[in-house]
């Protein structure tokens, strides 16, 4: 079939353009024509659809490279051919340097069909080349702006390594070092790498020569000394032969999915050893107040007493408190131990607090303060606040043996969610950051994943339980908050615990103990599973001038109370008890009968673990085990006198 043709014919002679145009058609083109003789006639001509423009060299006022002039003015791609009847050698030269594609004298035009062939063909392979190359720019932009706005490292490189072709530009945000180093050495890379994981990544390399897949995870040393974890993953790239001739990879950061799966696994060791740890506290709560029960009872009822037997037992009663500290450090590791949450304003507990500190610490250590301005409120337990307040005191005294200074600051930290990404313990929002800061030995760096394991102490025999930093760890997370330590040997250690802005009022009873509690004559139903707690228990109320009827389970209370009619003024139960019907149900349960029925829940977990909010809501109080015969006594008359 013919092949369509757009010409335009730059021709002042008509029978010559004719001629030209039935040549064309004779050499197989189906052409569609214009002819014009004037510059203005040829502006308004050219457009992109012309296939070709067929030129006479002279015209009046007007000629062929003026023509070919325009056209590259124009910006169109369109083959340019003169056809004049008469033009010399240097001119044809100049013309096509110019940029025509060919020239033909008017009295050969038998070959202009075969000129004009080959002009098209020229033209469509240059179109193509230019589309391709375009789409090969276009693919290299989009491959760039990928490569350059990712988080992991893209490369390629000879398959023998000894060239880098590619490396992307966050080589250096992850490494540390330059692109350019990189490119002058290509091993420059493995220098990062940690000394005990290069063997295993440079193993892999050469197996990746050989066709196998490179998938490794190593550990680099930026030069600014921060350790990164990488995850890279590569293959061979193989030419025509099935040679390989290149190498390419990505290198992942996954320090940060490292530091996750460290604190998760850690989060587990500990919920673990929390369980435990809380499981034999609760047990021994209950010998404690045996122990520190009788002990208080024989001290106050005891007649004549040898002022060396009071003095034993003074021992007793000091030791069993000791140890009760002990157990509610145990306890709040475990996250169980009862929580009186206020509002407060963590500088002036800090404050409070510090006199107290200075003479913990000694003379020998400077402390300072540097206190936010008016911080916002905290929801927190103020013991257990001074808890963490001790313990990291008590530690940063010992790390400085010698002397040192002790800083002990607050302030407001905003964090935003990129931050909070950064760390798998943040959350993002307004916290209040308590900090420790001294200036002694610093902990070693293999120590740093333990310091908050329960019963791991660095310190000698006698000198430290090893529960001081699981107690500050278990604290911070009650509260929804977090401990972060930064610490260097031989310049000292800094920890932050955060904790969340709130935002709601707390209204929880806080009881002062008396030194002289009032006793009473009421009735007490007094439930308690455990023998020897019931039986010392039931004494120290006696002992206060109740009248006291005591169960040992639910079933016997409810037993009890409907043999005596319901006359009792105070329910006090354990809230967690075996068969089937807790104390908080008891409570109920009577209270359905008599609605003015006093009720104390007492229990060694805290009341938020054992019923969430039913406590307050249904105007109980609570009694935190181990208690002494001096709260117990208070306890119960603030209780009966409450409105």
């Amino acid at each position: 079939m013919p092949q369509a043709l757009n010409v335009l014919i730059v021709e002042d002679n008509p029978d010559d353009a004719n001629l030209i145009l039935r040549e064309l058609n004779r050499s197989g083109f189906d052409a569609v024509s214009q002819r014009v003789e004037t510059e203005a006639a040829y502006l308004e001509s050219l457009h992109g659809s012309l296939d070709l423009i067929l030129s006479d060299y002279t015209l009046p006022g007007f000629g062929g490279m003026q023509a070919l002039e325009l056209l590259k003015r124009s910006g169109l791609d369109v083959p340019f051919i003169i056809v004049s009847g008469s033009i010399g050698e240097e001119i044809a030269v100049e013309a096509m340097r110019q940029g025509a594609a060919d020239y033909l004298l008017k009295d050969r035009l038998a070959r202009l069909g075969q000129a004009v062939h080959r002009v098209l063909e020229q033209s469509r392979l240059r179109k193509k080349s230019q589309r391709d190359q375009e789409a090969l720019r276009s693919s290299e932009e989009r491959f760039r702006q990928f490569a350059e706005n990712i988080n992991e490292v893209l490369w390629i490189v000879e398959a023998d390594h000894s060239a880098v072709l590619y490396i992307s530009p966050s080589y250096e945000k992850v490494w540390g070092r330059s692109c350019q180093s990189l490119y002058e050495n290509p091993l420059s890379f493995a220098e990062a790498i940690r000394e005990d994981d290069r063997a295993s990544v440079l193993t892999a390399l050469n197996e990746q020569k050989r066709g196998r897949e490179y998938d490794v995870e190593f550990r680099i040393i930026r030069p600014d000394g921060k350790i990164r974890w990488i995850h890279a993953r590569g293959a061979a790239i193989r030419n025509e032969a099935g040679a390989i001739y290149r190498t390419a990879g990505i290198a992942e950061d996954i320090t940060r999915r490292k530091e996750a799966e460290q604190h998760f696994r850690q989060a587990q060791k500990m919920e673990g050893i929390g369980q435990l740890a809380g499981g034999v506290a609760h047990d021994f709560n209950n010998l404690l107040a045996i122990i520190g029960g009788n002990v208080e009872l024989f001290l106050m009822t005891a007649k004549n007493l040898e002022p060396e037997c009071r003095e034993y037992l003074s021992h007793v009663a000091h030791a069993t408190g000791r140890a009760a500290a002990l157990n509610r450090q145990l306890l709040t590791f475990s996250r169980t131990n009862a929580m009186e949450m206020q509002q407060l304003d963590l500088n002036d507990i800090t404050s409070s607090f510090t006199d107290m500190l200075r003479r913990i610490v000694g003379e020998h250590i400077m402390v300072q303060t540097e206190f936010a301005p008016v911080p916002p409120q905290i929801k927190a337990d103020p013991g257990m606040i001074e808890q963490v307040l001790m313990n990291l005191v008590v530690n940063a005294r010992d790390a400085m043996p010698k002397g040192g200074r002790l800083v002990i600051g607050t302030e407001v930290v905003l964090i935003d969610p990129p931050r909070a990404k950064l760390d798998a313990r943040m959350r993002a929002g307004r916290f209040v950051c308590l900090s420790v800061c001294d200036t002694g030995t610093g902990i070693a760096p293999e120590n740093m994943s333990r310091i908050f394991e329960p019963f791991f102490t660095t310190k000698g025999a006698g000198k430290g339980t090893g529960l001081g930093l699981a107690t500050v760890f278990g604290i911070a997370e009650q509260h929804k908050g977090w401990v972060d330590v930064a610490s260097e040997v031989g310049v000292g250690t800094t920890f932050r615990v955060y904790w969340p802005v709130s935002s709601q009022d707390v209204a929880t009873p806080n009881f002062s103990v008396a030194r002289k509690p009032r006793g009473g004559t009421e009735k007490i139903l007094f439930v308690e599973d455990e023998q020897s707690v019931r039986e010392v228990v039931l004494l120290l109320l006696e002992h206060f001038g109740y009248k006291v009827t005591a169960a040992d389970s639910a079933v016997s209370a409810q037993t009890t109370w409907s043999e005596q009619g319901g006359q009792f003024d105070l329910l006090l139960t354990d809230m967690v008890m075996p068969g089937g019907l807790s104390g908080l149900e008891l409570g109920a349960l009577l209270r359905a009968e008599k609605p003015g029925l006093k009720i104390i829940l007492s229990s060694g977990y805290s009341e938020e673990l054992a019923g969430a909010g039913v406590v307050e809501e249904k105007g109980c109080m609570f009694l935190h085990k181990p208690y002494s015969s001096l709260v117990l006594a208070e306890t119960v008359r603030k209780c009966l006198d409450a409105a």
